[in-house]
């Protein structure tokens, strides 16, 4: 196995501990930062998930670089991503700090896409994201960061920073789908 796949490996790995300290009765002490407050767990969540969102990039990168791109990586680094987006919404859901029905539609997308992919794999094509669908990315990992972080630093201004990107997140979600639909639609046409 090859550095970027064990690079995504890593990422796939650090979501069970990311979801233990979101779910486990932790208790290290809260933040007050004037008015808002930001809980040290929280704190560390989201660092965690910055890093595990920052070995996305780190692992395409090598894998371009050095030309060590491999099916597995086709295979692993989407799901890894979608694991990981999906576990945060799903834990911004139970925290209460993202409606359940944003979260339905970006799972439904992820889903949609990835059927789309097995379709065109037993075809024998691999459909490659787009600009936007990379943008629908990072917006994403923006918006659960913020959100993880109580929207720090852009609460002392009163800017909600991270209910901006999560719809900015949720419109390029369903564009970037339809999108990506219409513009691989003859893999359904051609698919027997």
């Amino acid at each position: 196995m090859n550095i970027p796949n064990r690079i995504t490996l890593s990422r796939i790995f650090l979501i069970p501990i990311f979801i233990l300290l979101l779910t486990l009765p932790i208790n290290w002490g809260i933040w007050t930062m004037g008015t808002e407050t930001l809980p040290i767990v929280d704190f560390v969540a989201a660092l965690l998930f910055i890093i595990a969102a920052g070995t996305d990039w780190i692992d395409g990168y090598y894998a371009r670089k050095y030309n060590l791109v491999t099916n597995l990586g086709k295979f692993l680094d989407p799901m890894a991503d979608k694991l990981l987006v999906s576990a945060a919404y799903i834990l911004l859901i139970e925290m209460g700090m993202v409606p359940a029905w944003i979260v339905i539609i970006i799972i439904s997308r992820e889903f949609a896409i990835t059927g789309l992919r097995l379709v065109a794999a037993g075809e024998g094509l691999v459909l490659a994201a787009g600009n936007m669908g990379k943008w629908k990315t990072t917006f994403q990992l923006v918006s659960i960061a913020t959100l993880l972080l109580h929207n720090f630093p852009f609460a002392y201004i009163s800017f909600p920073f991270d209910i901006v990107t999560l719809y900015i997140a949720l419109i390029l979600t369903v564009l970037s789908g339809v999108d990506y639909f219409i513009k691989n639609w003859h893999v359904m046409k051609g698919s027997k």
